[in-house]
């Protein structure tokens, strides 16, 4: 390689001290020619690229720019009064209209467009001038307007289906009565019909095999108790003699007389009362057979009725529905179980005193307390001043008090210790509600609306606390969820 070919990178002077570099020929100088040219045309590509990028970026910067401007804008506005706090402006082209002489200029931020004035009924100035707490009762008022309305319509619709509706309801009592049976059953490897079956015909036998023996003592008490009650009522007359009251036979006389004047003017009622019971064996016959059915395919296939149900509802709602359906579940079968437990030591208490004093038709007046125990309070009692009655009867008024210091007994026993001990662990209800809800169910359905009232309570009381807990239900453990993460 020459000097003089190519020339030299620094001025010619050996002693300057500095390196001499000479560029290359030939091939050498075109590859590097052609690397040159590469990366050039490389480096336009790159530009292009950028120039697009910073195109589309500016172009997300603008529009950033133009509304967070309209958002101050509007901020401004909101500030005047009858105003609103967010306006959307016209995208239709409009002619500028001139502001009124009257209108005060305001400030207008520079690059943005005015909007077109607010119609009057967009203000808020009317809302303004209503007091606070006067559209928050209106807000209330509209709202518990239309939920009484559907709760009438409800009611309407349960009326005139009570005839399934009350055998449902009966069906539900006797399963949460009867499924730890079953379950019991279910694990000692029995089929699940199989075990449905054995616990429902074993319940029916139990059932039929009571009713058969109050039936039957019955029967055989009643020419008894007819000459024991003639004897009885010439006692209670001697005893309004001569006891603290000193009627006098005039004046027993006229009750009496006043009473069978009153059996005489009510004879028709009381014949309409009976066809009418005769007309309803076939609704009763009906509603049983429904009960017997409901409940073995409660019992059978309660589960999956339930995820049935659960499945019908949004996604969102269906873990805290189905968690306060289980936990209403439990309640019930909670509260059915301690009542049967009370109901039987009160039937207990009150039978052993009724075969100690040798009152008639002790075993049928005990399976009486024991059904009536189911309402809670008020069917003890009523069945009680039953066995007095029949006590007064048999045995004079000296037995019939005892008879009814021991009823009084039994019902403290059952407020002080039972219903605290047994029930209280099941389901907490204020008496209030109780009462209130009894006297709902007698008004709604009778007695049998007596019985579902305090158990549709309990199970009310335990759906709402839990729907409306904050805390959020236990994941059952053979869930699969499925998580997904919006980026």
């Amino acid at each position: 390689m020459s000097r003089s070919a190519v020339g030299p990178w620094f001025p010619s002077g050996g002693d300057s001290g500095h390196r001499v570099t000479e560029f290359p020929t030939g091939l050498g100088q075109r590859r590097i020619l052609s690397d040159l040219t590469g990366a050039a045309g490389t480096l336009r590509r790159q530009e292009v690229r950028l120039s697009r990028f910073e195109r589309i970026r500016g172009q997300f910067r603008r529009a950033y720019e133009s509304l967070r401007s309209r958002r101050e804008s509007a901020g401004l506005r909101a500030g005047t009064p009858g105003s609103a706090a967010w306006v959307v402006p016209d995208p239709t082209p409009s002619s500028p209209q001139p502001p009124p002489a009257s209108a005060a200029p305001s400030a207008q931020p520079v690059g943005v467009e005015a909007s077109a004035p607010l119609h009057s009924s967009t203000s808020s100035r009317d809302d303004a001038d209503v007091p606070h707490a006067l559209r928050v009762g209106a807000a209330w008022s509209w709202r518990l307007l239309a939920i009484g309305i559907v709760a009438w319509a409800l009611l309407k619709i349960v009326g005139q289906i009570r005839i399934v509706i009350i055998p449902l309801a009966i069906a539900l009592l006797l399963s949460a009565l009867l499924a730890p049976a079953v379950g019991w059953l279910f694990r000692a490897r029995f089929p699940r019909s199989l075990a449905t079956a054995v616990v429902l015909v074993g319940g029916l036998a139990a059932v039929v095999g009571t009713l058969t023996l109050v039936v039957n003592e019955f029967i055989q008490g009643v020419p008894e108790l007819s000459e024991k009650s003639s004897q009885g009522v010439r006692q209670i007359q001697d005893w309004l003699r001569t006891g603290p009251l000193h009627l006098d036979d005039r004046q027993l006389d006229n009750y009496i007389n006043e009473a069978e004047k009153w059996i005489n003017d009510n004879t028709a009622g009381l014949t309409s009362g009976a066809l009418s019971t005769a007309a309803t064996l076939a609704e009763v016959l009906t509603g049983t057979i429904l009960v017997l059915f409901a409940t073995f395919f409660f019992l059978r296939d309660g589960g999956r009725i339930w995820r049935f149900l659960v499945r019908l509802l949004p996604v969102n709602a269906r873990w805290k529905v189905d968690d306060a359906g289980r936990a209403s579940w439990q309640t019930l079968g909670a509260y059915v179980r301690a009542t049967v437990l009370v109901a039987f030591i009160d039937a207990l208490g009150i039978g052993i005193f009724l075969v100690i004093f040798e009152i008639p038709f002790a075993f049928p007046l005990a399976a009486l307390v024991f059904l009536a125990s189911f309402i809670p309070i008020v069917g003890a009692t009523l069945s009680g001043g039953v066995a007095v009655l029949v006590a007064l009867v048999d045995s004079g008024p000296i037995t019939a008090l005892i008879i009814l210091g021991v009823v009084i007994g039994v019902q403290q026993l059952e407020g002080h210790v039972l219903q605290p001990l047994i029930m209280g662990r099941a389901v907490a209800i204020h008496p209030l509600a109780v009462i209130v809800g009894i006297a709902a169910g007698v008004v709604l359905a009778g007695v049998t609306g007596a019985l579902i009232a305090v158990p549709l309570i309990a199970v009310l009381n335990t759906a709402v606390r839990r729907l409306a807990a904050r805390s959020v239900p236990e994941t059952p453990s053979d869930a699969v969820v499925v998580v997904s993460k919006d980026r």
